[in-house]
């Protein structure tokens, strides 16, 4: 298997307002949005890191889907989305865009685990060349990956069962249950967290942190920029601190960060 295999690898914004919003990234994380080039009625942009992207931007074409809202997906990377595919479903996920290939990019398939909880199975096609990636934890990388589940055990067997993630440390929230960690492999440093979602939650999402210089900051950048707080500067078990809102088209995100 290859290296990022079962990895999430890309992170993308789906817009009703794509300038915008990548404007508005381009304030709150210090993103460096330019244009894919790719065909189509609106623009796909790149959210960068100095030259190497890590997400991007973009509106279907004909706007956002019937009851579908602005918001953020994760890429998990498999070595054949095909048959990523039979197995999502064989495990009781969901389909929600069939394998299709992305012309000189990739091939990729939406899906849900079987608690509706959505992401995408994707497999780059080879490149003669990648620009050298910002180091883990750096300002602009997705420094955590957070799944409001339907049920707990439920979803992180699915997830195991499939890309072989591992639970680490258990943090008992009281009420609120439980709180897991996992890596990708035995062994490997944490790369997110998994808990039953909320009784307020009406469905299960995977939320993705971005690395800032400082949530404080981040926060005030964002308000300033027009976003919504969702739950103020706090911080959390392990002495990270974070910030949670929605964009002003309405997507919800969230940042995380060693100072306050």
């Amino acid at each position: 298997m290859s290296e990022t295999h079962g990895r999430f690898g890309w992170y993308e914004l789906m817009t009703t307002d794509v300038h915008a919003a990548s404007a508005f990234y381009a304030k709150v994380v210090g993103w460096t949005p330019t244009d894919s080039g790719m065909p189509g009625p609106t623009p796909y942009m790149i959210l960068n890191v100095g030259d190497a992207g890590v997400g991007g931007v973009f509106t279907p074409e004909g706007g956002c889907p019937e009851g579908a809202r602005p918001g953020w997906i994760g890429y998990i990377f498999v070595d054949d989305v095909d048959a990523y595919v039979g197995k999502v479903v064989e495990a009781g996920g969901s389909v929600f865009m069939p394998p299709d290939d992305i012309p000189t990019v990739g091939r990729f398939s939406v899906v849900a685990d079987p608690y509706g909880a959505v992401f995408t199975l994707f497999k780059p096609f080879p490149r003669d060349e990648i620009p050298p990636q910002p180091a883990d934890g750096a300002p602009g990388t997705f420094g955590w990956r957070e799944l409001m589940a339907g049920d707990l055990e439920g979803a992180f067997a699915f997830y195991s069962k499939l890309f072989g993630w591992v639970k680490t440390m258990a943090i008992d929230m009281g009420p609120m249950g439980t709180y897991q960690l996992f890596a990708y492999e035995a062994g490997g440093p944490d790369v997110g967290g998994m808990m039953t979602r909320l009784p307020d939650m009406p469905v299960s999402f995977w939320n993705y942190y971005a690395q800032v210089d400082s949530a404080s900051a981040a926060r005030d950048r964002a308000l300033a920029a027009g976003a919504t707080t969702m739950m103020d500067v706090h911080q959390v078990p392990g002495g990270s601190w974070i910030y949670m809102a929605s964009d002003p088209q309405g997507a919800g995100f969230a940042v995380v960060s060693q100072e306050k």
